[in-house]
C-alpha cells in the first residue's frame, strides 16, 4: 500500500514531502542494485563465464549506491 501524505505533495515547497520522496527513490535505487547485482552473480557463477566486469560493475554501482546514500543522509538541505 502506497505512502498516504496528508496534503497535496508538493516537492518544491514541502521539504518533509522532498526528504520522503528523496528517501522512497534511494530505496528504488538498492532494489535495482539487488535485483541487478544478483543476476548478473548468478549467471556468472551458473555458466562460468569470463566475466572481468562483473566484479567492476558491482563495485562502480555500490559507489554510487553509496554516494547516494550519503548525499541524502547528509548533503541535502531539507531544511526550506
Amino acid at each position: 500500500m502506497p505512502p498516504r501524505w496528508p496534503r497535496e505533495p508538493d516537492r518544491q515547497n514541502d521539504p518533509e514531502y522532498r526528504k520522503l520522496d528523496d528517501r522512497m527513490t534511494f530505496a528504488v535505487h538498492v532494489a535495482l542494485f539487488l535485483a541487478c547485482n544478483s543476476g548478473v552473480w548468478f549467471f556468472h557463477n551458473f555458466n562460468h563465464p569470463e566475466w572481468f566486469w562483473a566484479t567492476q560493475f558491482s563495485l562502480i554501482w555500490g559507489t554510487l549506491l553509496l554516494l547516494h546514500l550519503i548525499y541524502i543522509t547528509v548533503i541535502a538541505d531539507y531544511s526550506h
